[in-house]
């Protein structure tokens, strides 16, 4: 597997994206139960509030190689900060109708 991870922007100056990058290469998190090897192809934020840069993203990925995206846990369940985004759902629905037929999509990292 392919995967791009979307980062929330707000969250950048707490959270360099460490512990996504250690659970993907323990396999861990939302990645414990893929067997087949994943590679790295992109790390990049939704763009900033209310994240309708995501599908934009997304898309970028895709075109860098990308057949999964995960959405880091800072959008979905506001780590480090305890604030989870108010436009996850949306920004979720949007990422997915942008995304070609089949691909996967993690709703958090850990």
């Amino acid at each position: 597997m392919k995967l791009g991870i979307i980062r929330c922007m707000q969250t950048e100056d707490y959270c360099p994206g460490t512990t996504d990058f250690r659970l993907l290469s323990a396999r861990e998190g939302a990645f414990q139960n893929i067997s087949e090897p994943i590679e790295l192809v992109g790390f990049t934020n939704c763009g900033g509030c209310p994240g309708k840069r995501a599908p934009l993203r997304a898309r970028l990925l895709v075109e860098h190689g990308a057949d999964a995206v995960a959405f880091a846990s800072c959008i979905g369940k506001g780590t480090p900060i305890g604030y989870p985004c108010p436009f996850f759902r949306k920004m979720l629905e949007l990422v997915k109708q942008e995304l070609p037929e089949g691909a996967k999509v993690f709703e958090y990292t850990h």
